[in-house]
């Protein structure tokens, strides 16, 4: 199946991340992520509406990602006067919202900012849109205004819970995960190690210096300028999506932040 993410793409999994899934949560999927695409699938069938899908959401928290069904999972969960759908609460601590549409209705940006919504007025920093079938992992940002970014999407019907990329995503979600904080390790990583950050590394000083380095060895006494390879890297080498855009300035900006950081902490540890 195909996950839609704007830094990642189907094969950039995070197999160090997702390692240590345990074997009794893969007995799990192996067993109820079966037993639910039949269920949402005669659901579709159906037609069924918002507060009928949310009954087989709450099924699945429980089955699918190990949840406990009367102690863990809020239904109507208030956020000053107002109610999303499904709250998942661990040890007194909200971990993640859930707004749940009718399985035959189309996930729109308009139920993403109601769900964003919830999170933002009480803190939270995940929330989940869906419609049973399409799920969709949002991280908020705590910035001016309120944003927010898509982890991933996935297809609960076209699921695998043999294929370990499929595994890994659906650990995302489960009770098991939260202690390790497998959520937030994924985020950073696809955040990190993405083709915008890439790119913006390879245009810096350091990036086409060590390039300039390389062709040396390649061809010794090689006489080359690094506005030359810059002019190559740019035109020919990297995509234009990875260099222009809102991404990749943002990418520039945290690859340029992150090396003042670093100069900055080699002047403070030099001996005087």
């Amino acid at each position: 199946m195909e996950y839609h993410n704007k830094y990642i793409t189907k094969t950039d999994l995070r197999r160090d991340i997702m390692a240590a899934i345990p074997k009794r949560v893969l007995v799990r999927f192996g067993g109820e992520v079966r037993k639910f695409q039949k269920v949402l699938k005669a659901a579709k069938d159906r037609d069924i509406n918002e507060s009928d899908t949310v009954l087989i959401i709450t099924d699945m928290l429980m089955s699918v990602f190990g949840f406990d069904k009367y102690t863990e999972i809020t239904s109507e969960y208030e956020i000053r006067g107002t109610y999303c759908d499904l709250a998942v609460k661990v040890d007194e601590k909200v971990h993640f919202l859930i707004e749940v549409k009718a399985i035959g209705l189309d996930l729109k940006e308009a139920h993403l900012r109601q769900a964003v919504g919830y999170g933002a007025q009480h803190g939270i920093q995940w929330v989940v849109l869906t419609n049973g079938i399409i799920w969709e992992i949002y991280r908020i940002k705590f910035e001016r205004p309120i944003t927010s970014e898509l982890l991933c999407s996935l297809n609960f019907l076209e699921l695998n819970p043999r294929k370990r990329e499929d595994q890994d995503f659906l650990f995302l979600l489960c009770k098991e995960g939260l202690s390790k904080a497998v959520i937030e390790d994924y985020h950073e990583h696809v955040k990190s190690v993405n083709k915008f950050i890439i790119g913006a590394i390879l245009q810096t000083e350091v990036g086409l210096n060590l390039i300039r380095r390389e062709l040396r060895r390649v061809s010794p006494g090689l006489r080359v300028e690094i506005d030359e390879i810059k002019s190559i890297l740019v035109g020919d080498v990297l995509k234009r999506d990875t260099i222009e855009g809102e991404l990749s300035k943002e990418a520039k900006a945290r690859v340029k932040k992150a090396a003042a950081r670093a100069l900055k902490s080699r002047k403070t540890t030099q001996p005087k």
